[in-house]
């Protein structure tokens, strides 16, 4: 899932740093593809410290939702269906049609939440500018991040920009889409690409998503009987 849809399951937290672990793994992997960390493995420390347990927890939670949500009927269903919607509007580009609609259904599901105003994306950005930057420095040096340098020049950029934001127009996601599938394939789409992958993600949207919400119902449950 996408930042939004994880912050979805930390809405109600009361400590900041739980906000930002529940996206951390994926801030990570956007500042560099490279980064592999495992947390578990330092779990003693982490948890015996007032600001790192937040972190660490919401770390723990987010891999937990993203293995749920990768497993379920509504995961398996939707991308295989938006993929074939999809598929006309990439003829010409390398780009594979069954990673943009994964990619494409997290996006779409941020924007509903946003749409739907079932989330609150002002008191999430304003979580994050609360954990302190010395705080986020020590928790990465201990699982193993050395060099800080490019990861919280990345995250700075990331608080300050608050381009999920924009997820509430549909029509920016193609922009979103195709920005992140020229990280894996060398292309330029020609406008005609946008404004046909934006008909096709509206017509999915408008008459094959009204269901969204059952699949935040179907993770939480989970998430619930496993705590």
């Amino acid at each position: 899932m996408n930042f939004l849809s994880h912050f979805y399951f930390e809405r109600y937290a009361t400590q900041p740093e739980r906000v930002l672990g529940g996206i951390l793994p994926d801030l990570l992997k956007n500042a560099d593809k490279k980064y592999m960390f495992h947390p578990s493995r330092f779990e003693t420390i982490l948890l015996d410290h007032p600001q790192f347990k937040p972190i660490y927890e919401g770390w723990n939670r987010h891999l937990e939702v993203d293995r749920i949500f990768h497993n379920t009927p509504f995961f398996f269903d939707h991308t295989h269906r938006l993929r074939i919607q999809i598929q006309d509007s990439l003829s010409g580009l390398p780009v594979r049609p069954s990673f943009l609609a994964h990619v494409a259904l997290e996006l779409i599901l941020d924007h509903l939440l946003l749409k739907h105003q079932v989330i609150n994306v002002d008191r999430f950005y304003e979580d994050l500018e609360k954990v302190h930057p010395d705080t986020i420095i020590k928790f990465l040096k201990i699982i193993g991040l050395e060099d800080t340098t490019k990861f919280m020049s990345y995250y700075e950029r990331f608080v300050n920009s608050k381009y999920t934001y924009e997820y509430a127009d549909i029509t920016r996601i193609s922009y979103a889409l195709f920005n992140i599938a020229k990280r894996i394939w060398d292309f330029e789409p020609e406008a005609g690409h946008h404004l046909k992958l934006t008909e096709e993600l509206i017509m999915y949207t408008d008459k094959q998503l009204t269901d969204y919400k059952s699949i935040y119902f179907e993770i939480q449950d989970r998430l619930s009987l496993a705590e």
